[in-house]
């Protein structure tokens, strides 16, 4: 080899420091471009520094960058895998991270970021990274713990307290997400979108003043926000205030004419006021904005069936199937009535809540009469209550509906009235069409209820706290106490008290809770079966008891539910139950006070008929 030859080969191994002080030269004069908002110049330098050092890792990084700015994705990976060949870097696995991540593709973020830190890198903006990725593949735990991590090594990390929030809010852990916004807010204070979310979970856990107070705060930062009017509005819904809801509504309105939001909240609370043309009438207006509106057509067949128009009632509640629903997919043909089913096989399944499956669970022996082999698909802790139904030939969890074989026809057991079109005039409505309970499980509450010398009444004071109408059904135990009086002895049939209610139960020594021992709504049936009225709010004990044909006082709201009806005191499905609503005034204290009063009329007349001699 020729001197000149190893000279050569010496000056590529080793280069000169003026060349590499170039090259980091150029590099800063990139980033200069780059703040000042000349890209191209930017680019420009990056590449002069290439032609000095090709090796010059934050230069190929930066490059990257330009590139995933341009949207040049393809490009900016190469850039920045060749930093990473050059210098393992923590901003160069986030920028690397940060591309596949733009590109969809989530796994890899995940392997870039574990290479990471297996090299010992452990960065916030990492483990923020990380989070994101695993959101995108719908591992909200994992990515929870990852923002965890990044608060941890920076606790003013805004970003992070946010998302946490957020993720943590759709896991259900409230109480958790609320302190991330907390902190978030705390961080930024005025960013609207972390108050709105804020007062939706003070608003969740029933601390409607805090929640109102944050909508109120949004309002003054951006008063020309319509969704905060709504917000607003929706808060004051859920405090019974219903008057100043539709205010806000209103204004919502104002601001943004067309917001459907503010519309469907508007016709909500306009059939909560019984304003009923006016609420027809926005539901119109939302079909006219957007044709394939399924809640506007929902909200119009609760109304009418509300009112008692049960042809356009049931059959506009099939627009319920337009939206996002956890009933089975089956494979088959779903039966609406025409098909003639006589010597098929059916599945009759449940779609909505528990109390639901059992009122309309009177219709199945009707399904059975048509010839039909009736399976019947049932949430779990119905399938004892429910599995010697008459006419069905097999009761299942609805869980396990969708893989049953040799089945011709499926049919979602709240689309049965529709199939049978039931009006007013139709509705089967047999005193107790529910299996007798079991005779050794009544056996068993006769004993643990002790001596029959008064009546025994049923109590059920509250209804699923997630249910959206709990604020108008529900009722504080405190509530009832009136009723407790020397006359009769009474029974909770409260499953999973609220812990305000919890404490009252604790204090109310005239109420013997045995809910302890309730296994299923078996248990509960048995129960109900040895005593002698069921007291109760709109929840599924009221259909259970119904539907065991025993005497059920049912407490409603002003304006309830569309199965109730509206200014009757019977009930047009179950012929023992009576109905106690409130007035115009929305007054609980009134409709308990009307319940004592008739509690007293009947402990009396029983009294009475127990006095009088008794002749062979």
């Amino acid at each position: 080899m020729s001197r000149q030859e190893r000279r050569t080969l010496q000056t590529k191994a080793k280069p000169k420091p003026v060349q590499t002080d170039g090259a980091a030269i150029l590099y800063e004069s990139a980033l200069r471009e780059i703040a000042s908002g000349r890209h191209a110049d930017a680019e420009g330098c990056c590449h002069m520094a290439l032609a000095i050092d090709g090796g010059h890792a934050p230069t190929l990084n930066l490059l990257g960058i330009l590139a995933l700015q341009a949207g040049h994705y393809d490009a900016a990976l190469q850039w920045v895998s060749r930093a990473l060949q050059q210098d393992v870097q923590p901003q160069y696995f986030l920028s690397l991270g940060t591309v596949l991540q733009v590109q969809g593709r989530p796994d890899e973020v995940i392997k870039v970021f574990d290479k990471a830190r297996a090299l010992g890198l452990d960065s916030p903006d990492l483990w923020m990274l990380r989070g994101n990725a695993l959101l995108h593949l719908q591992q909200l735990a994992d990515a929870v713990s990852s923002f965890q991590r990044v608060l941890e090594l920076n606790p003013q990390n805004w970003d992070a307290a946010n998302q946490c929030g957020i993720t943590l809010q759709r896991l259900g852990r409230i109480d958790e997400a609320l302190a991330c916004l907390d902190l978030s807010d705390a961080l930024r204070p005025n960013d609207v979108p972390t108050l709105l979310m804020r007062g939706a979970l003070l608003n969740a856990l029933k601390r409607f003043d805090e929640a109102l107070s944050i909508c109120r705060r949004a309002h003054e930062i951006e008063p020309g926000n319509s969704d905060i009017c709504v917000k607003t509005g929706i808060v004051l819904r859920t405090m019974r205030r219903d008057e100043e809801a539709l205010a806000w509504f209103e204004r919502a309105l104002a601001v943004q004419p067309g917001s459907r939001d503010a519309l469907h909240d508007k016709a909500a609370v306009l059939t909560k006021l019984r304003r009923f043309d006016e609420a027809f009438e926005i539901y119109r207006r939302l079909k006219d904005i957007e044709p394939s509106d399924a809640l506007a057509d929902l909200g119009t067949a609760h109304l009418n069936l509300l009112l008692g128009n049960f042809d356009a009632g049931w059959s506009g509640r099939e627009a319920r199937w337009q939206l996002p629903s956890a009933y089975p997919r089956f494979r088959q043909p779903m039966w609406l009535g025409h098909d003639d089913i006589a010597g098929k096989t059916i599945v009759i399944a449940a779609d909505e809540g528990l109390g639901d499956t059992i009122q309309f669970a009177r219709y199945v022996p009707m399904v059975a009469a048509l010839g039909a082999r009736v399976v019947l698909a049932v949430q779990k802790p119905l399938v004892a209550l429910l599995s010697n139904m008459a006419g069905i030939s097999q009761c299942i969890p609805v869980s396990e509906a969708a893989e049953l074989a040799a089945v011709d026809f499926h049919c979602p057991i709240m689309s049965l009235p529709f199939a049978f079109r039931t009006t007013l005039e139709t509705v089967p409505a047999p005193a107790c069409y529910l299996p007798a309970p079991d005779p050794e499980r009544i056996d068993f509450w006769e004993k643990r209820l002790g001596a029959h010398d008064k009546p025994r009444v049923g109590l059920v004071w509250s209804g699923n706290p997630n249910h959206l109408d709990d604020h108008n059904r529900s009722i504080p135990l405190r509530m009832l106490s009136g009723l407790l009086g020397d006359e009769a002895a009474f029974i909770s049939l409260q499953k999973e008290p609220k812990p305000d209610d919890k404490a009252a139960l604790l204090e109310a020594s005239r109420i013997l809770d045995l809910t302890s021992e309730i296994t299923d709504f078996a248990d509960t049936a048995a129960l109900i079966a040895c005593l002698d009225l069921v007291i109760t709010v709109d929840t599924s004990v009221a259909h259970l008891a119904g539907a065991l044909g025993r005497p059920t006082w049912t407490l409603l709201s002003y304006t309830p539910d569309y199965r109730w009806l509206l200014d009757r005191d019977d009930s047009v499905w179950y012929p023992t139950m009576r109905l106690f609503r409130q007035c115009e005034r929305r007054d609980w204290a009134e409709v308990v006070e009307q319940v004592r009063t008739a509690l007293h009329e009947m402990t009396t007349r029983r009294a009475l008929v127990s006095d009088q001699p008794q002749h062979e």
